[in-house]
């Protein structure tokens, strides 16, 4: 658990004084994306991983429908109601609360069959803390999502059974609906990807997801094994994704679909996950240079997160850097989402000795670098980040961790 739990729960006590006992800790860890950037909302291929950071909840269950969170984070608070006959509000003075929230309410529906044997959302305490940086990249918001999600179920009397790792289909649909919480309630318009990724993970192991059928299948990563890390640099540039042109990028690739399958003449073609190079070569002169661009970028980055895949199946990680470079040339050339600050952290990383790939790595127009970097390399590659002149950079190693849990 990214947080330790005597630092939480004393947190617990100086927000909710009284006793501790019946105190519970949801976690839900962060996760960086191997390679597979805005291919999601395609319905393409995806390879992340959870990372041993994440958020955590010390919660107490109430016997009324009362929900009031204490951020340690931002040192506020926040109450609703769990089971008022309205709608759960936003609340715009506090708006860190809308992630819990919008799980709250979308739980409340039990669309997702969560909720069974007469079970009802009940009111709890709860304080929040954790260490993936906000803005980063990493998901902090599904995280939260995702820990809110075993907090409320918990305190509503599902047990850690059914919450558990081996619960596959349980977790995926607690991860359909943390994305609708952020859909629908938060208003980002993201993928399925990084709920799963918080829900699924495990250690030592990448995600290989398919986000049509969204099947997923643990690919084994044993990078300690092969003398290899991943080093992670915050750049300390932080966009809102809301506001950042995240939903244009979308929009653009779904109308080159469209503009696609009308120039083939094939109804078969709904995303860009339905095109291959070649068919993207036959029309690439009847589509706006623009979308031809975003198209190129999703295209070839399907075909990466494929090639990635059978790189880690044989062990091959030198394959795997090249096409971690080749990802972040897509996306700063075609898919236009990176900025100055991610491209010189991925240059110092091409010219440090040890490095095999680098990559921006998240929404973009800031955030973070992901790298693949032997051991032995680590310290001169953090070295030499650090000395950018970010203001707020950090670097540090990330591993391959477990979804999110429950601790009684």
């Amino acid at each position: 658990m990214a947080v330790e739990r005597k630092h939480i729960i004393r947190q617990f006590e100086l927000a909710f004084p009284g006793t501790v006992q019946g105190v519970h800790i949801a976690y839900a860890p962060g996760r960086v994306n191997l390679i597979g950037e805005h291919t999601d909302y395609s319905e393409g291929f995806v390879l992340p991983l959870a990372i041993d950071k994440g958020v955590s909840i010390a919660f107490r269950p109430r016997a009324d429908g009362l929900v009031r969170l204490y951020s340690v984070d931002y040192r506020e608070r926040s109450e609703f109601v769990i089971d008022s006959p309205s709608r759960i509000e936003r609340d715009s003075a506090h708006p860190w609360s809308d992630y819990f929230r919008g799980v709250a309410s979308v739980l409340r529906t039990d669309e997702y069959g969560l909720l069974e044997d007469g079970r009802s959302l009940r009111g709890l305490d709860a304080v929040i803390m954790g260490d993936v940086p906000r803005g980063s990249g990493l998901s902090s918001s599904a995280a939260f999502e995702v820990a809110s999600a075993l907090a409320l179920l918990f305190a509503s009397g599902v047990p850690c059974s059914e919450l558990g790792m081996d619960a596959t289909h349980t977790r995926k649909q607690i991860a359909f609906a943390c994305r609708k919480a952020e859909n629908s309630f938060v208003g980002v318009e993201c993928g399925i990807m990084d709920q799963l990724a918080s829900t699924i993970g495990r250690a030592a192991h990448a995600v290989f997801i398919d986000c049509r059928t969204l099947n997923h299948e643990l690919v084994p990563m044993p990078l300690e094994e092969a003398g290899l890390c991943l080093v992670v640099c915050d750049t300390g540039v932080r966009r809102e994704l809301a506001a950042s042109p995240y939903n244009l990028r979308r929009r653009q690739v779904e109308e080159g679909a469209k503009l696609i399958a009308a120039a083939l003449g094939d109804p078969g073609i709904h995303t860009l996950r339905d095109v291959s190079r070649e068919q993207l070569d036959k029309v690439r002169t009847v589509l706006p240079t623009t979308i031809r661009e975003r198209c190129e970028y999703v295209v070839a980055e399907n075909e990466r997160v494929a090639d990635a895949v059978r790189a880690l199946r044989t062990g091959d990680y030198s394959i795997l850097g090249e096409l971690m470079y080749q990802s972040h040339e897509g996306l700063r050339d075609l898919y236009e989402v990176s900025c100055p600050e991610l491209d010189a952290a991925v240059e110092i990383a091409q010219a440090t000795p040890g490095v095999l790939g680098a990559r921006m790595v998240g929404a973009g127009f800031g955030g973070c670098t992901v790298n693949l970097v032997r051991k032995e390399a680590v310290p001169a590659l953090i070295s030499r980040l650090l000395a950018l002149d970010f203001g707020n950079a950090r670097a540090f190693v990330v591993s391959a961790s477990d979804g999110g849990k429950v601790v009684e």
